[in-house]
């Protein structure tokens, strides 16, 4: 133990925590904390079996590749650059884990096709047992049949076509209140953050849909929408535990284990008050009264006692972690690539409005006529997946084209690489939506080279909830006002890396009314 003290004068912490620790990968901080590791590996040993691993760049000793990752800010585009070099199906050694990632169309279908339920699971975390109460949710509980019961809940009740379109009225009742507020800003000649706008949007649809009513903003008392990108945030953050054994005190002096009870803690005391309201509202047995989601999920914890109220907490987690920055932050990316291509924009523009019309108002039926917008949809999805690692952990030792992969493995696709493969999309770096008029896919990921919600089993549940949502409010942004990038200014495309992919620097836009 006198390793300790030592260790915290050399870091000197009281003065340099807030420096050290502002990123999410203190590279700087390892070497010291390897003597521990050292330490502990000596006592314990190692049992590991020399297997035919997949391609892997040199590794150093205790933190393997970890020093070629770089900071979480660009996990992906440095897992583009590794794979380039050795290989679409890659090996890393991750402090004491093993990652693979996967970089290619052949890849991802060798493994979806040929080991689909090997690669079912997802890993867990510290955080992710911490913030979804042990990973019971559909996020990241283990493929099997209690996964199955629940994904079943989300789609039925939630998710299916049918619960969708019957959720239009939220839709258009909330976007003629994002146009109020567009309106005021045009009045005043002020920029509009593009993110904060449809964050607020995508916030209260949510709500509705699944709590019956706002929570948040305007109407409401809880800001769902920035907890959510909190929890986005903190889910990849690096965590010394995940990776060292017996270092996950490091975690505390961090800062990421209190970051991480605040907001669990946050979301735990809100979801009671949800729930704790619900159940007062049912006692009326009011025959107006309509049921959301969170009744249903009420009425499974009746038939079924051993359905806690923590099972019912992480499934309404997984709703808004999964539909509200998502949404928000491909909507964001969709108008950035419209400002950047002003014939887009103008195309997408006339279509739009050449099929509301007359009728001064978009609704939703006008969208399935609208197949440019459509298309710019699918484009924007394609070089800014919102999600741009699908990560998966395999179950057991599997043999992945002549190569083992440990168990326990953590399994990234690259989405984003794929995305971008020049051997698959033409111009892959530009953003062309006609594209997907000549080569009609879906998002389903069946042909396993456009894959924005995942594929397989693992595959994104709420993908007809997200997009719906997504062409709805760009169809309402882009008929209602043109748009400008402040004079001066030029829009900086960095992207900053968390659950989703979003802008580092927020997209500032004027709008000014097209009609009045």
């Amino acid at each position: 133990m006198a390793l300790v003290p030592i260790l915290l004068q050399w870091l000197d912490l009281s003065k340099n925590q807030q420096t050290l620790f502002q990123y999410s990968l203190p590279f700087n901080l390892l070497f010291a904390f390897s003597i521990g590791f050292i330490i502990f590996r000596l006592v314990n040993g190692s049992s590991s079996k020399e297997l035919n691993l997949p391609p892997s760049p040199p590794k150093l000793p205790i933190i393997g590749n970890l020093h070629q990752l770089g900071k979480l800010h660009n996990l992906h585009q440095t897992f583009h650059d590794l794979s380039k070099k050795y290989g679409p199906l890659m090996f890393l050694h991750t402090g004491n884990t093993s990652t693979l990632v996967v970089s290619s169309i052949e890849m991802v279908r060798e493994i979806k096709i040929n080991h689909d339920i090997p690669f079912a699971n997802r890993p867990s975390s510290t955080a992710s047992n911490m913030l979804f109460y042990g990973g019971i949710n559909v996020g990241f509980a283990p493929y099997g049949e209690y996964w199955r019961q629940l994904r079943k809940i989300y789609v039925m009740e939630l998710l299916s076509n049918k619960k969708v379109q019957s959720f239009k009225y939220v839709r258009e009742e909330e976007a003629a209140l994002m146009i109020e507020k567009i309106s005021f800003a045009c009045s005043m000649g002020t920029p509009i953050d593009i993110k904060e706008l449809v964050t607020s949007l995508t916030n209260d649809v949510v709500c509705r849909c699944a709590l019956g009513r706002k929570h948040g903003g305007q109407g409401g008392n809880y800001n769902f929408g920035e907890m959510a990108n909190k929890v986005g945030k903190l889910l990849p953050a690096f965590c010394f535990g995940d990776l060292f054994p017996g270092l996950g005190w490091m975690d505390t002096l961090t800062g990421l284990i209190g970051r991480l009870k605040k907001v669990s803690g946050e979301l735990d005391n809100f979801f009671d008050q949800i729930i704790d309201e619900h159940l007062s509202q049912n006692k009326h047995n009011d025959p107006n009264y309509n049921k959301d989601f969170v009744d249903l999920l009420l009425e499974v914890q009746n038939d079924n006692l051993h359905f806690t109220r923590d099972y019912m907490k992480a499934m309404i987690l997984d709703l808004f972690v999964g539909g509200t920055d998502t949404t928000s932050t491909t909507i964001e990316w969709a108008m950035m690539e419209l400002v950047k291509n002003p014939n887009v924009m103008k195309k997408a523009q006339e279509e739009v409005r050449k099929v509301v019309g007359k009728k001064n108002k978009v609704h939703d039926e006008d969208i399935h006529q609208m197949e440019y917008l459509k298309l710019v949809v699918k484009e924007t999805l394609r070089l800014h997946p919102a999600v741009a690692l699908n990560v998966l952990e395999s179950s057991t030792i599997t043999n992945v084209q002549g190569y083992n992969v440990p168990a326990k493995t953590a399994v990234f696709i690259n989405n984003w690489s794929i995305h971008r493969d020049p051997k698959l999309w033409d111009r892959a770096e530009e953003f062309i939506p006609e594209r997907f008029s000549e080569n009609p896919i879906d998002f389903h990921g069946k042909d396993f080279k456009y894959i924005p919600f995942g594929t397989g089993r693992r595959s994104c549940p709420g993908l007809l909830f997200a997009i719906v949502a997504v062409e709805f409010a760009i169809a309402n942004l882009l008929y209602w006002f043109d748009w400008e990038i402040p004079h001066g200014e030029e829009i900086d495309k960095t992207e900053s890396f968390g659950l989703t992919v979003s802008k580092k620097i927020p997209l500032l836009l004027i709008p000014t009314s097209h009609f009045y």
